[in-house]
């Protein structure tokens, strides 16, 4: 996709403005710009200068670096802003991050959650490993069209900032006993996961006597976790992220009893493109369950904050072994 100026000139106000409150930069010599690829979000042109900061970009070549990239930012690419780069075919892109704020992601689970996430994570500029329940080499090349690493379970979590435990809920009590050995003692855990007794799971016995889904994934693997991403669609965690301020803009709850863990999940979520809201202590998570009004529903923060609220307790038929 290239515009011209003319095309463009309209939006350069709006885009100033937007990028100045955003406190973005972009490239500054037009001369330095090169071609990287699309992005299959906006379809715009990915754009490379001579220090490697990758930008949107209408073309390459035709119009001033600073105002292609600030076109760029305006309403033409609403899901792209700042980070958010996707390239259609994916090159180990790592966007630039400031010095202390890339961190090393651990997935346990390659499902839809998991993929998702990987190329997510990867398109802020933070180091993800990935694993599955099988040999690494199964994912490998998946792997590496995410610009990720493939890895043992174990070894995904091994070093990490950040692991996501997104596997089925049946399955949690498979993972190793190791899983989280060689994670620093503030490791935070995020846990994906849902239980679907009927269509996956089979019967667990203390959550269908009430237990939380999440309670029991903390106890299965002996350390706190924070609940969250287990009421999107995968593909609407994928393109369906906007900046901040946007209206409509997608809230996600994020639940658990560690503060501090909460507050870096609650980033993460806000880097990918969505409001995060405070779901309360892990004991509250039953509020963004399946059959829930919460799950599923794509809220914005308000009416996601509403429906927290109005659920009742219980758990429908249609999600009970």
């Amino acid at each position: 996709m290239s515009r011209s100026r003319e095309d463009l000139g309209d939006e350069l106000p709006e885009a100033r403005a937007l990028a100045a409150e955003l406190d973005l930069n972009h490239p500054s010599d037009p001369g330095g710009l090169e071609e990287i690829g699309t992005c299959r979000t906006c379809g715009l042109i990915i754009a490379q200068d001579d220090e490697g900061v990758w930008t949107h970009q209408p073309s390459v070549g035709e119009i001033d670096a600073g105002e292609t990239w600030l076109a760029a930012t305006s309403a033409t690419a609403p899901a792209c802003l700042g980070r958010r780069t996707q390239l259609e075919s994916w090159p180990n892109h790592q966007e630039h991050l400031p010095e202390g704020e890339v961190m090393n992601i651990g997935i346990i689970g390659a499902g839809n959650i998991g993929g998702t996430l990987a190329q997510r994570f990867v398109a802020l500029g933070h180091h993800v490993a990935i694993a599955n329940s099988r040999d690494p080499e199964t994912i490998e090349s998946l792997a590496s069209e995410w610009g990720a690493t493939a890895a043992w379970a174990s070894e995904a979590a091994h070093g990490a900032d950040v692991v996501v435990v997104t596997v089925p809920e049946k399955d949690v009590p498979n993972l190793a006993d190791n899983l989280l050995k060689g994670t620093a003692d503030d490791v935070v855990v995020i846990d994906t996961c849902n239980y679907y007794p009927k269509e996956r799971d089979g019967r667990i016995e203390e959550i269908e006597a009430g237990m939380t889904e999440s309670r029991w994934v903390e106890e299965q693997i002996g350390v706190s976790v924070i609940k969250t991403f287990n009421n999107i669609h995968s593909e609407h965690l994928l393109e369906s992220g906007k900046p901040q301020g946007t209206a409509g803009r997608i809230a996600l709850p994020v639940a658990g009893d560690d503060s501090e863990a909460k507050q870096v999940v609650m980033e993460l979520v806000d880097a990918l493109g969505f409001d995060p809201v405070d779901g309360g202590g892990l004991d509250d998570s039953w509020r963004q369950q399946p059959g829930s009004p919460a799950y599923g529903a794509d809220l914005d923060a308000e009416g996601l904050r509403n429906a927290l609220a109005e659920v009742t307790p219980g758990r429908s038929e249609q999600w009970r072994a």
